[in-house]
């Protein structure tokens, strides 16, 4: 049977206008992690006059960081997870009213600490762990961030430039493994590992600011202020 597209945000949502209880996040990853990525684009949206206007940077990847998070929940990182946050979203997406979201606010804030954008990033000690989760959401930003064609380019700049930085470093950890250049599930086994550790150390953007300042890249690059 197909569901009313009605019955599925309310069924994500699990508002008090849905039912007599209430507001609630889903009990599964995905659902929860997509409604609050729906909430945070919505609170971004109210602050814009502007419908026209992008979100920022940093508001934009609050709501990428959410499906990261789901993809999280596994330590190999399930993109399964990552790519069904991104497909409920959608479906929630522009049904959720201020009192809706404002509700759902704080209980996502509970559900998804990491996200908040408050939320102080430390990377790994070891330079090697830190390089390989570094290098995991550089990618993974990279590859989200350009969807939105030249809206984020400055950033895909800055990102690419710590990717070319730490590609050496990668292949030799690479190497230590055992995992040649042509063993391609195997070297992204070890991205997706590190982009799960990544994913929980904060927001992508300031964690991403947090590895350009500790492995600077060859060429100039100016952080945001």
């Amino acid at each position: 049977m197909r569901n009313h597209p009605t019955f599925v945000a309310c069924a994500a949502l699990m508002l008090s206008s849905c039912s007599s209880g209430p507001p609630a996040l889903p009990e599964d990853i995905v659902g929860s992690a997509a409604t609050c990525a729906a909430v945070a684009a919505s609170r971004a949206r109210s602050a814009i006059a502007d419908p026209a206007t992008p979100f920022t940077l940093e508001q934009q990847g609050q709501v990428i960081h959410y499906a990261m998070l789901a993809g999280a929940a596994d330590p190999a990182f399930s993109r399964a997870n990552a790519n069904g946050v991104v497909t409920q979203m959608q479906s929630i997406a522009g049904r959720l009213d201020d009192e809706d979201w404002k509700a759902l606010t704080p209980l996502c804030s509970t559900a998804f600490p990491a996200a908040d954008l408050t939320h102080t990033v430390t990377l790994p000690e070891a330079d090697e762990e830190a390089q390989m989760a570094c290098y995991g959401l550089g990618e993974f930003m990279v590859r989200a961030l350009g969807a939105y064609n030249e809206t984020y380019r400055d950033a895909v700049v800055r990102y690419n430039g710590l990717l070319n930085k730490l590609d050496a470093s990668v292949q030799e950890q690479m190497t230590k493994k055992d995992i040649g250049p042509d063993m391609h599930a195997e070297r992204s086994a070890e991205k997706n590992k590190a982009l799960a550790t990544a994913a929980k150390l904060g927001p992508p953007v300031k964690t991403l600011d947090a590895c350009i300042q500790r492995f600077p890249p060859d060429t100039e690059i100016k952080l945001p202020t």
